[in-house]
């Protein structure tokens, strides 16, 4: 039976960080039976495709460039003719998209919410990024896709462990935790399908909540509180100074108003410098969570889910991984739209 909205893993890294290989292993997993992959490569002749087991039917190459315009193009049309066969009674439960080394990962989560014809038949789920144990110290020092890679990620696989002394191993997964807290970092050879897949928000058809998940508002948190309280002269976050992330956290129910036209001033003036917002959203105009959730200048549409997670506090919490905004301008701004909305109603 065909599924329909069904979730979109993006799984990427930097050129040698074993995505393919990673790849091969999820592919053998019952839980990705059914699954259909999309290859992005560099250069006119794709090579890597050639390394991923035909274990599916529907193995697609996208060959082009870097993930830019051109190939947002290929994306969505490749997605809509899955689409096409979902509806001819082609089951297909999961899409895979592996993205080359090179590539910067926004453009694919623009073209799900961007592409009108998409959002009702496929959901981004998770975000699964390979990082080499033994060169990822490096390669983050040299290459800004393998920082913005591993900012996006909802999930971060270490890989070629085996190789790695525990020295170079704490510190990279330390430096990575500080980069991105909320992001569920693996071994990659500790690990299932189960374990990286379903990291979205939400169920699409029951519209149950797993936001706490998904957030990890904890980690920034500890991240945070940590940080206040220790000498920061072996702080990681040094080497991240144009990316970073951070929570905010807002007791009180917040005026929609307020947050909608703040965000709409954030997207417009440094769109370009929100790599990825998220969070769920107590308002006062209405008792049920609200999730919300973007990437640079597009956000999927708020979405209602049906209550709120069990033993939730019900405080606002949102995320943000953000280059070069420094997080008292997002702060004191934001604060400025709601006390303003406040001031309106009042």
């Amino acid at each position: 039976m065909a599924v329909d909205n069904s979730p979109v893993t993006v799984l990427t890294g930097f050129l040698g960080a074993g995505k393919t290989t990673l790849l091969n292993r999820l592919l053998r997993d019952p839980a990705l039976t059914d699954t259909a992959v999309l290859v992005n490569e560099f250069g006119e002749v794709g090579l890597d495709h050639l390394l991923v087991e035909t274990l599916s039917d529907e193995v697609v190459l996208l060959n082009a460039g870097c993930l830019c315009c051109t190939v947002r193009g290929d994306l969505s049309r490749a997605l809509r003719d899955l689409a096409e066969r979902i509806d001819t009674g082609q089951t297909i439960r999961r899409v895979v998209i592996e993205t080359t080394g090179l590539a910067d990962p926004v453009p694919i989560v623009q073209t799900l919410a961007s592409d009108p014809s998409l959002p009702e038949r496929f959901r981004l789920d998770t975000i699964i990024t390979a990082v080499d144990a033994v060169n990822g110290a490096a390669t983050l020092d040299a290459q800004p896709e393998a920082l913005k890679q591993a900012a996006l990620a909802d999930r971060i696989v270490l890989t070629k462990t085996d190789l790695a002394d525990a020295e170079t191993l704490a510190t990279l997964k330390a430096r990575l935790h500080q980069l991105n807290p909320g992001a569920t970092q693996v071994e990659a050879q500790h690990h299932d399908a189960l374990t990286l897949l379903n990291a979205a928000p939400f169920d699409p058809d029951t519209k149950s909540a797993d936001v706490r998940a998904w957030l990890n508002a904890e980690a920034w948190e500890a991240r945070d509180h940590h940080h206040h309280h220790h000498d920061h002269h072996h702080d990681p976050s040094r080497h991240n100074a144009e990316i970073h992330s951070f929570c905010l956290t807002f007791s009180d129910p917040l005026p929609w108003q307020g947050v909608s036209s703040w965000l709409n001033m954030l997207i417009v003036t440094r769109g370009a410098d929100l790599l990825r917002v998220k969070g769920i959203l107590h308002l006062d105009s209405e008792p049920r969570p609200v999730v919300i959730h973007g990437v640079q200048h597009l956000f999927h549409p708020p979405a209602l889910l049906d209550a709120w997670p069990k033993d939730d506090p019900r405080t606002s919490r949102i995320v943000f991984i953000v280059r070069n905004i420094p997080r008292e301008t997002i702060e004191s701004s934001l604060n400025a739209f709601l006390e303003a909305s406040r001031d309106i109603t009042d």
